[in-house]
């Protein structure tokens, strides 16, 4: 049995999060960054945009609005509207998105199903329909091309018979029962004004689901708190790190109440063993922990937590409690992404504080034009040096044309963040 989702949906234009086209009585207008920030920590395990642009200028900047919304967003994200063209479902897929959603009211739409399919895959491809007929008539195309159908609830049913796909069940009724219009096997999830509204408790939501026997995507542990090996006080340890960098964020400590507290809220509960009380991070100072995952050690005594922390994990103000060093004895730190980060602070830096004589001040001060001549002719060498048996001279290549590349990251404002973020979606 699939899980099934919930998936706020929010309608942009001119930047902004604005009243629903099909709703007028949608939520609110909002600042639509914010709202994809709060969907993060929601309980929602998706995020759906629609694109209300009404010129090709106006579309532009929304794809770029979209970038960022992927990456502020925690969630996979699907997007549809003002798709015409093959380039468009593209932008759609490179600014971030894992979905894009094709409106099959549109004829052009339908015929650009098989060729997005061919170029993306199905499964990167969702359809929307607003009519029986749109699925009936189309009912070739949609199984081949496609992996899902989004389509209101009042359809859902006819759609069903039609056609043999996942439907997400677009719902603007108010107060609808979830666990009633998601308990079809063919009910993928659920969208709409509700689902949406940052009002909704989608936790509670997903509990009342859970209680109906649905598959839902919330925190379950593999093995119950008998099985852990806590000690005579009852509790276990938690190394906290966070999940993107690995960072060692913090020490503390659980009984059974907090880690099902834990499990229960995704928000990381602990133990006080100086209160002799529950301890919900960031209740106070607002600088919660959002779980992502739970790991248990080999001997079944020690918790690893990967979290999206806010803010400071230590109450000092520093971002992690370990921010002391006592002894050290000096070593080449050759983590990947901590090399590839200090070296782009560096030449951040260099930009915003020039140094006279410094080569990489030298090349922002030539601009654009010399950055790119320099990492064409780095990539030449970097070519040049392949041809030759001589592995040492492919790593100082590869060193220079790294470098140069990341000051065309800096001078473009792009990040390692980004990079590695569009590397994993792919």
């Amino acid at each position: 049995m699939m899980k099934k989702k919930l998936i706020p949906c929010l309608y942009m234009q001119n930047r902004k999060a604005v009243k629903g086209f099909k709703d007028p009585t949608a939520f609110a207008d909002g600042d639509l960054l914010r709202l994809c920030g709060e969907y993060n920590h929601s309980g929602a395990d998706m995020l759906l945009v629609f694109d209300l642009s009404g010129t090709d200028e106006e579309h532009e900047e929304a794809v770029h609005e979209l970038i960022r919304v992927c990456s502020v967003s925690e969630l996979p994200v699907a997007c549809g509207g003002r798709v015409r063209r093959l380039e468009d479902v593209k932008k759609i897929l490179y600014a971030g998105c894992q979905t894009a959603v094709l409106n099959f009211s549109r004829p052009d739409n339908v015929s650009l199903a098989e060729e997005a399919a061919r170029r993306f895959g199905k499964e990167k491809l969702w359809a929307s329909c607003f009519s029986p007929r749109e699925v009936e008539d189309n009912r070739d195309v949609l199984e081949s091309h496609v992996s899902a159908v989004l389509c209101p609830s009042a359809l859902a049913e006819k759609a069903a018979e039609l056609v043999h796909l996942p439907l997400i069940l677009l719902d603007d009724s108010g107060l609808p029962d979830a666990a009633e219009l998601l308990s079809p096997e063919w009910a993928a999830g659920l969208t709409g004004r509700w689902v949406s509204d940052p009002a909704t408790d989608l936790a509670m939501l997903k509990k009342k689901c859970l209680g109906r026997g649905l598959e839902m995507d919330v925190f379950e542990s593999a093995i119950s708190w008998s099985e852990f090996k806590v000690g005579s006080d009852g509790l276990v340890p938690v190394i906290v790190q966070d999940y993107r960098t690995d960072e060692v964020l913090m020490l503390a400590y659980m009984n059974e109440e907090a880690f099902l507290a834990t499990l229960e809220t995704g928000l990381m509960t602990y133990w006080s063993r100086s209160r002799s009380e529950l301890w919900v991070k960031g209740l106070t100072s607002g600088h919660f922990q959002y779980v992502k995952s739970l790991e248990i050690d080999c001997d079944q005594d020690t918790l690893l937590a990967k979290v999206s922390q806010v803010g400071a994990a230590c109450h000092t103000g520093n971002r992690s409690c370990f921010y002391r060093n006592l002894v050290k004895k000096e070593y080449d730190d050759t983590n990947p992404l901590r090399v590839m980060q200090s070296v782009y602070d560096v030449i951040a830096d260099r930009k915003v504080h020039p140094r006279e004589g410094s080569y990489t001040n030298y090349l922002f001060d030539k601009g654009i034009d010399k950055i790119l001549k320099k990492c064409g002719e780095e990539c030449t060498e970097m070519v040049i040096a392949a041809k030759n048996p001589d592995k040492e001279e492919i790593k100082y290549e590869i060193s220079d044309f790294l470098y140069h590349m990341m000051v065309l990251m800096v001078e473009t404002g792009v990040t390692w963040e980004e990079i590695t973020r569009e590397l994993s979606r792919r």
